[in-house]
């Protein structure tokens, strides 16, 4: 123990706290160097996977690294690092890691559409305890810490509060990798009033914290989609599980679906009938 402190367990809460404090302003700067100077500006290629990368994407990430290591000099895993690095970072990381997603929606931002964020997760022992998700065209900075709630800049969340029937409820929906029989029911006999899907799944986690979403499905998230949305999510009163079980977390890291809803009653309610009909 370093000379001159006493006894007692730091104050967790305090110092994680204060690192969401700085995370956020990290992906503040960040996004105002290296996303929105090359908003609409900016050439793509495509990955080996078919999704689109830029200059914006990895000049970001590197960013976000050299600022995240600042703050907290732990291991970092990123979207754009190749397979190999993302699991050397992993396995680095088993105490204690970041987890970045440099620009999410890059085809709405390559496209000039106003919809796309920087998102990044401080993840312990396999789970997410802070995150920030950063909406820069729109200014709205989401952020939550474990146990202590979940905030669009320094208003909690959710902002819109009254929850409506399931016929009554506007999802978010994306078809591409849910199964067929799924895909074709929603499609054929909606359960909801009306649906979309934006393109960018951290901010969906986002809009269905604050209530701007009542419902939410996708068929397979890698961990940049979901550490720092599903922790908002959680921290705002939302309820999430997956197409096979209730313990998000506990599946397997590389891939999980997601049945998510803002209300623990209007979840269970989507995810019975999601899981009949897939």
């Amino acid at each position: 123990m370093p000379s001159g402190t006493s006894g007692n367990p730091p104050d967790t809460t305090a110092r994680d706290r204060d690192i969401a404090r700085a995370l956020c302003d990290a992906v503040r700067i960040v996004a105002a160097d290296e996303v929105m100077p090359r908003y609409r500006k900016v050439a793509h290629s495509r990955k080996a996977d078919g999704s689109i990368l830029t200059e914006a994407d990895v000049a970001a990430q590197e960013a976000l690294v050299r600022r995240l290591r600042a703050i907290e000099p732990l291991p970092v895993v990123g979207e754009e690092m190749t397979a190999e690095e993302q699991a050397i970072q992993w396995q680095a990381g088993q105490a204690g890691l970041w987890c970045v997603d440099p620009i999410d929606g890059t085809s709405n931002f390559v496209h000039g559409v106003p919809y796309f964020a920087v998102s990044v997760a401080l993840i312990r022992e396999g789970s997410s305890v802070l995150g920030a998700i950063y909406a820069p065209v729109a200014d709205e900075m989401f952020w939550a810490v474990r146990g202590q709630g979940a905030f669009l800049g320094d208003e909690p969340l959710p902002i819109r509060t009254e929850v409506p029937s399931m016929k009554g409820a506007f999802a978010n929906v994306d078809f591409k990798r849910l199964p067929r029989t799924l895909g074709a029911a929603l499609v054929a006999d909606p359960p909801y009033y009306s649906q979309r899907n934006l393109g960018a799944s951290t901010l969906e986690w986002c809009y269905l914290a604050a209530g701007r979403l009542d419902l939410y499905l996708h068929g397979g998230q890698k961990p940049w989609d979901y550490a720092a949305g599903s922790l908002i999510l959680a921290e705002a009163g939302g309820s999430v599980g997956t197409l096979d079980g209730e313990d998000f977390w506990g599946g397997p890291g590389e891939s999980r679906s997601v049945v998510a809803a803002r209300d623990p009653d209007l979840y269970r309610v989507w995810r019975d009938w999601v899981r009949r009909h897939r």
